[in-house]
C-alpha cells in the first residue's frame, strides 16, 4: 500500500531512525537558506533541494484532496503543486492508531520527472513524537535521516505506508495508456514502525480513472479508482475522497 506544507523548523532537537530502523536521539541536520518570496534551499546530508515556505507564490499552481479513512477513524488532506523543476506533494494525516490520536504531517519533493528527492513526515503518535527524513542522493544512494540504507536501492518512489497520496508519484510517472503496466519498486516507509523497505509494485490501468494495483508478489490487490490529477478517490476498505 501507498503513502500541508509547512517551514522547517531548525531550531528544536529532532529523532530519527538509526540503521532504517530504531529510534535515536540527534541534532538537526536540516538548513534552510531564505530566498525571495518566501522559498527557501533547503540542505539535506550535504544535498541542496528547493522547498516551500509559503503557501502560494508566482508560478506555483496547486490541487488539493481531502480524504476519509474507511477503516479507521480518520481524515487527510494533500496538496500537489509545482514549482519550476519540481513536484511537491504536502499533506497533514489525522487518524486513530491503537486507540491512541494521530497526527502525520509530510511532504514529498520530486523532480519534473515525478522521480523522489527527499521525504519528510513529523508529527506524533499518542506521546511519541515523530520526525523521519527520506533522501536520495545524486548516485541514487537512499538514506534515512542521514543512514544509507542499501535494501531499497533501484528505488524510484518513496511510498508512504499511512496514505493514499504517493500512489500518485508512479501514476503520473509512468503515465500508463488504458490495457498497459508496469512494474517499479518503491522505498516503502512502513508505519508505525518508520522504517523504509523494499516493495516490488505492478500497476495496470484499466480505463481512464481506475487502475489494478498489486504489491508484494501479488499478496494485496487492489482496485484503485483516480481523478484526472491523478490522486486516489476510492482505496477499497481503506480511503474515500470527500
Amino acid at each position: 500500500m501507498t503513502r500541508g506544507g509547512r517551514s522547517l523548523d531548525t531550531s528544536a532537537p529532532q529523532r530519527e531512525v538509526g540503521t532504517c530502523g530504531q529510534f535515536a536521539a540527534r541534532q538537526p541536520r536540516w538548513r534552510v537558506f531564505p530566498a525571495a518570496c518566501g522559498r527557501a534551499l533547503i540542505r539535506w546530508a550535504g544535498r541542496v533541494t528547493s522547498g516551500l515556505a509559503c503557501p502560494a507564490e508566482d508560478g506555483v499552481t496547486g490541487e488539493t484532496i481531502l480524504w476519509r479513512r474507511l477503516d479507521r477513524p480518520g481524515h487527510e488532506y494533500a496538496r500537489l503543486s509545482r514549482d519550476r523543476a519540481q513536484w511537491q506533494l504536502t499533506g497533514v494525516a489525522v487518524f486513530q492508531h491503537d486507540q491512541q490520536p494521530c497526527r502525520l504531517d509530510y511532504t514529498v519533493v520530486c523532480d519534473g520527472q515525478w522521480r523522489t528527492e527527499v521525504g519528510r513526515v513529523t508529527g506524533w503518535m499518542g506521546d511519541r513524537s515523530v520526525d523521519v527524513v527520506v533522501s536520495v542522493s545524486t548516485s541514487g544512494t537512499w538514506h534515512l535521516n542521514g543512514t544509507a540504507c542499501t535494501e531499497v536501492a533501484g528505488s524510484i518512489d518513496l511510498d508512504l505506508n499511512f496514505s493514499p497520496s504517493t500512489n500518485l508519484l508512479p501514476i503520473r510517472r509512468l503515465d500508463l495508456s488504458a490495457g498497459e503496466e508496469a512494474q517499479v519498486k518503491a522505498a516503502w516507509l512502513r508505519f508505525p514502525e518508520f522504517t523504509l523497505e523494499p516493495l516490488e509494485q505492478v500497476y495496470r490501468r484499466v480505463d481512464h480513472a481506475r487502475y489494478r494495483y498489486e504489491s508484494a508478489g501479488g499478496a494485496f490487490v487492489a482496485e484503485l479508482t483516480t481523478n484526472a490529477v491523478g490522486f486516489v478517490t476510492l482505496y477499497p476498505k481503506l480511503w474515500v475522497a470527500e
